[in-house]
């Protein structure tokens, strides 16, 4: 089968998250121009004794058949959101983690479910999702419903956490993207800072500080999206400056975004740190599909 040389790529385990998932990014790959990998994985180490010992050969049989039953499904679920789509599919016997992450180095995209089987409402972000954003090599969905169903939504706007990071830019520019690809408009949220004083000194917030900070961020906030909005003319932004729990604003976004996309960190990550707060909140409660932007990696 002759395939689209940019793929997006998406992991399935056979429950419905993942089904959706499937579903979601073929319809998201068709209207881009894209052809879609799918990868399932057998994870064969679980049918090992101890010791690393191989289980009965009958065995690997057995779960390679219904793996295959398992990428034939997505494959259909592909073909039905999105006829004629170019569609691959792998099914390594191990962990899919490295195979995912491996794949984002070519990507445009990965996409996971937010969990796997044994999927439960509210049900906290899975390992797989969980690895992928931090080390994808490519921005990275993990697919959130309302009240943490399957419902993904298609209308509303995109929202962007923006910190003035170099990573929290790089954010921006994903969002117009995405925005403009959508036809949706763009909320961006602006925190000037992350600290809450009430949780962290148990006293009043200083407003008298907010006061007159706030127009200060205000101005560096229109300055950021400037040059954003002039590529992008067709976007609409609304800007959205609170003064500290960013996670909080984002969140309540989701519940009618259709997509949040912000920084795998932002400026008060640590060197080395894989995935902030703000990125951790959202993959675990946002009500609406969220994209993590990497790092771009430096040759």
């Amino acid at each position: 089968m002759k395939t689209a040389a940019l793929k997006i790529v998406v992991g399935t385990d056979g429950a419905e998250p993942g089904q959706a998932a499937v579903r979601w990014a073929a319809s998201l790959a068709a209207d881009r121009g894209m052809g879609l990998l799918i990868v399932h994985a057998l994870h064969s180490e679980q049918l090992a004794y101890g010791g690393g010992l191989a289980g009965p050969a009958s065995w690997f049989d057995d779960l390679a058949a219904d793996g295959r039953r398992v990428l034939d499904e997505a494959v259909a679920d592909a073909e039905t959101a999105a006829p004629g789509l170019p569609v691959d599919t792998v099914m390594p016997i191990d962990s899919p983690t490295p195979h995912l992450i491996d794949a984002s180095k070519s990507a445009a995209m990965v996409v996971v479910g937010a969990s796997g089987k044994g999927f439960f409402a509210g049900m906290m972000i899975g390992s797989t999702a969980s690895a992928v954003i931090a080390h994808s090599h490519c921005p990275a969905v993990v697919l959130r419903g309302r009240k943490g169903t399957t419902n993904y939504p298609d209308g509303g706007p995109v929202v962007v956490g923006v910190d003035g990071s170099p990573l929290s830019e790089q954010a921006l520019e994903t969002a117009f993207d995405e925005a403009s690809r959508r036809n949706a408009s763009l909320v961006a949220v602006h925190a000037w800072s992350d600290i809450t004083y009430d949780d962290v000194y148990g006293m009043a917030r200083l407003v008298t500080q907010w006061e007159t900070i706030e127009g200060d961020e205000r101005r560096l906030l229109a300055q950021r999206l400037a040059g954003w909005q002039e590529k992008y003319p067709n976007v609409a932004v609304e800007r959205v400056l609170v003064r500290d729990r960013p996670r909080h604003t984002l969140l309540e976004w989701s519940a009618k975004a259709q997509l949040v996309v912000v920084g795998s960190r932002g400026r008060g990550g640590f060197t080395g740190q894989l995935l902030g707060s703000v990125s951790q909140a959202l993959t675990q409660h946002a009500e609406c599909p969220v994209m993590v932007v990497r790092p771009r990696k430096t040759r």
